[in-house]
Formats: structure tokens, sequence, C-alpha cells
């Protein structure tokens, strides 16, 4: 009876850690999500000009939802010179906070309707949601230039 519930045991611990380590890696980049039997890519596109940054999506409801207005071509105003903004035609779910540091680069959400490009790193006592971050932020700064710039944001094609 010890041996059966030893085995047992034991059978269980290793499905455990087996079941677990698969789900890890279905997520180990970060940058997939599965649906159903298919996966998803979590990343975009951001062009500028003649300019194409790489972006992740953060794992949350509100890049989820920003995901599904894609492809938007917008017009970005500048602000303080450090970040691109505009408002989107209807609002996000949020779940803000506060970052302390905002890294150029970013793509986050103020309130629930103001989409914001950084490309200066800088304290913030502002919150925001995140909606993703520039894999390779080299270049975005001057690619946005210091006025008002249309960005076009789209998925990107596995």
């Amino acid at each position: 009876m010890k041996n059966l519930f030893f085995l047992t045991a034991l059978l269980i611990t290793v499905l455990g850690s087996s079941a677990s380590a698969c789900g890890n890696n279905n997520q180990s980049s970060g940058t997939e999500q599965k649906t159903g039997d298919k996966m998803e890519t979590m990343k975009i596109r951001i062009k500028v000009g003649s300019k194409t940054f790489t972006a992740t999506l953060a794992d949350n409801k509100s890049a989820q939802e920003f995901k599904k207005m894609l492809p938007l071509t917008l017009e970005m105003a500048d602000h303080l010179r450090n970040e691109k903004h505009t408002d989107l035609s209807k609002s996000l779910p949020t779940n803000s906070s506060n970052p302390r540091t905002i890294e150029n680069g970013d793509l986050m959400l103020f309130g629930s309707r103001t989409l914001v490009l950084f490309y200066k790193t800088f304290t913030t006592s502002y919150s925001y949601t995140r909606l993703g971050k520039v894999n390779d932020a080299t270049g975005l700064a001057s690619a946005l230039g210091s006025g008002d710039v249309t960005v076009t944001f789209e998925l990107e094609k596995l």
C-alpha cells in the first residue's frame, strides 16, 4: 500500500511539472499568444515616414483591444519634446499605474483614450496603462522629429 501511495505521488509530481514546463514553453518569447489552436503574434509595426519600428504589445486587455483597432494611421502631436500623442476614436480598458521611469520607445495609454509614444527616457509622476514597447528604439526620436507627425500602427505579418 505504501508503494502504491508513493508511486501515485511521484506520478502526480512528474505530470504536474511536465505540464507547467509545457506551459512555459508556449510563452517563453512573450511575443506570441495562443488563441484556440493558432498562435497569434503580439508584435506590431510602427511606421514614421520611411522608417519602420517593431514593437511588442503588452499582455493585457488594453493592448488586445488596441490590436483589434489596427491598422491605424494617426496624426500625433508633440508634447514637451519627449512624446507624441493622439486621442483614439474609442476608449480602451485601463489598468494604469505609475511606471516612475518612462523609457524611449514606450507605447502607453494615458486615461482611456490618449495613445502616447515616448521617444525620450525621463522620470514621471503620472500614471499610464502599458500597451507595448518598441523593440529597438534607436533612431525613433529623429524619425518622429520635433513637430506633429503621421504615424501608422499595423500588425506585423508572420
